[in-house]
C-alpha cells in the first residue's frame, strides 16, 4: 500500500503465514527543503508459536513443550558438530547423544546424584587436579589456582555467565581439596 502524505511517502508490505509468522517491512522517504534526500528502512519479524492443548479424562492440561526443547536440542548439536566436537558420550554403559537426549535424560544427567551433577562431576575435578600434581599437597594453592582458572575461562567463554550447578561444582571442588590437604597434613 503507497499513500502520500506531504513529502513522505510511506509503503508497508506484511505476510501472515499458517503458523502465525509475520514479516513486515517499512520504508520511508523524505526530500528535505535542500533537497536532500532520507531514506529510512524498518523490518520487523514476529513469530508466535500455537500449541496445541488437550485434555485427558481426569481432565488434566497436557501441553507438551517437545516442540521448543527439542528446537533448542537441535541447535546446541548443530553448534557443537560445526566446531568439531562429538555430540556422543558415555556415562558407564549408557551411550548418549546430545541430539536425540530426552529432557527426562538430561535432567537425570544433571540431578545430584547424576553424572553431571556437582558430587560425581567434582569428584572428576579434583581427581583430574590432585593427579596433575603428583598427589603433593604442599601445591594447594598451585592447584586451586588452576581451578578457579579453569572456571574462570568457562565464565567467559559463556559470555560471563555460568549455571548455578557449576558454582555449587566449583565450591564442593575447592571443599574436596582443602579436606584432602588437612588429611594430608594430619597424616
Amino acid at each position: 500500500m503507497l499513500q502520500q502524505v506531504g513529502q513522505y511517502q510511506n509503503s508497508q508490505v506484511s505476510y501472515s503465514s499458517y503458523k502465525s509468522v509475520q514479516f513486515e517491512a517499512y520504508s520511508s522517504r523524505s526530500e528535505g527543503e535542500g533537497g536532500d534526500r532520507q531514506d529510512f528502512d524498518y523490518i520487523s519479524l514476529h513469530g508466535e508459536s500455537a500449541v496445541s492443548v488437550t485434555y485427558s479424562s481426569n481432565l488434566t492440561l497436557n501441553s507438551p513443550e517437545d516442540g521448543k526443547y527439542a528446537a533448542m536440542r537441535s541447535l546446541v548439536a548443530s553448534l557443537l558438530k560445526e566446531q568439531g566436537v562429538d555430540t556422543k558420550f558415555s556415562v558407564g554403559d549408557n551411550q548418549f547423544d546430545i541430539a536425540s537426549l530426552s529432557p527426562e535424560e538430561a535432567g537425570e544427567l544433571v540431578a545430584d546424584d547424576g553424572y553431571f551433577g556437582v558430587e560425581q562431576t567434582s569428584e572428576r575435578i579434583f581427581q583430574f587436579a590432585v593427579g596433575i600434581a603428583g598427589g603433593d599437597p604442599s601445591r594447594l594453592e598451585a592447584i586451586k589456582q588452576g581451578v578457579e582458572q579453569g572456571f574462570q575461562e568457562a565464565f567467559e567463554a559463556f559470555g560471563n555467565w555460568l549455571p548455578e550447578i557449576s558454582y555449587k561444582t566449583r565450591d564442593a571442588v575447592m571443599q574436596k581439596l582443602d579436606d584432602w590437604a588437612s588429611q594430608a597434613q594430619q597424616a
